[in-house]
């Protein structure tokens, strides 16, 4: 008797073992599985990017002399605005820009090649980043519930339209005033600005792409509150640090010390940054109200 009970001991452990291994391995399935499913939506979004990128690399003589040197010449759309305000609200000659002071070189063999490719590359990125929002978004949607799904309705068109209303902004507020205001800075009179091809590349690519991502700030909050990793109230106790750090860098950009010129570019900045508020105050007045009807029912 003792017998039959060790070895039906031995059987119920045996199968337990064999139920753990089994749904262990249903789970590295699944992993697998999911991963399989993500590397065809980021080959399609790279297939598009690839494309989008090549049309760049022969359209490219457009590209090159209107949008990539656009900021450098004192015709740029910016600099004529400046100096249309400049007139009407008497903001002084130095607020209207009519010469940037330096020379583009380029100081390697294959630097013009790479040049050509590199910025084809930027924008075909620029351009094929809604297409990468809504893969992502296909490969997102069927994890989510019913209700997750209706509050995330709009998840592409609102990223897509914050990207491009920051790309708009870095490439014609902080590029342009960024440029002048390090062609205009001097440390001694006999440096002369020669600036390579690649630094003057760098600098419109990272300014320009780095204000789309900032402007994604809201999505970026939305997705933390939903995380449970951003609060209102945190954001509201730190406000003013974020004040502190927009005025910084709207100094760093601004080509004159008048305040109507750095209002100009960290208005948006601070209205970005109360919108991530209230995003992240009625995601919280969602999960509280969850939270309330689960206990009470």
């Amino acid at each position: 008797m003792v017998f039959l009970q060790l070895q039906m001991s031995e059987e119920t452990q045996n199968t337990a073992k064999k139920s753990k291994k089994s749904a262990a391995l249903e789970e590295e399935m699944s992993f697998f599985g999911h991963l399989a499913v993500l590397r065809w939506h980021l080959v399609r979004a790279a297939l598009a990017i690839v494309v989008l990128t090549s049309l760049a690399f022969v359209y490219y003589d457009f590209i090159f002399d209107t949008i990539i040197m656009g900021p450098k010449k004192p015709d740029f759309w910016t600099y004529r605005m400046m100096c249309q305000l400049g007139e009407r609200f008497n903001l002084g000659p130095e607020f209207c820009i009519k010469e940037i002071p330096f020379n583009i070189i380029n100081t390697e063999m294959a630097g013009q090649f790479t040049l050509q490719i590199n910025s084809a590359l930027i924008v075909g990125l620029i351009l094929g980043f809604p297409y990468l929002l809504w893969e992502i978004w296909r490969f997102v949607k069927p994890a989510l519930r019913t209700n997750e799904r209706k509050s995330a309705t709009g998840f592409v068109f609102f990223a897509t339209l914050l990207f491009i209303l920051g790309i708009l902004f870095g490439y014609y507020i902080i590029c342009p005033l960024s440029i002048n205001f390090l062609a205009n800075y001097t440390v001694s009179s006999i440096i002369v600005n020669n600036i390579s091809i690649d630094s003057y590349l760098s600098t419109v690519a990272t300014l320009t792409l780095g204000s789309g991502i900032i402007f994604e700030l809201p999505i970026i909050i939305y997705i933390l509150s939903k995380l449970g990793m951003m609060t209102p109230k945190f954001m509201r106790k730190n406000r003013s640090y974020a004040t502190v750090l927009i005025l910084i860098i709207a100094a760093l950009v601004t080509p004159t010390p008048d305040i109507f010129t750095m209002l100009t570019v960290s208005f948006p900045l601070f209205l970005l940054f109360e919108i991530s508020i209230l995003v992240s105050a009625k995601v919280d007045r969602k999960r509280k109200k969850s939270e309330v009807e689960f206990y009470s029912n």
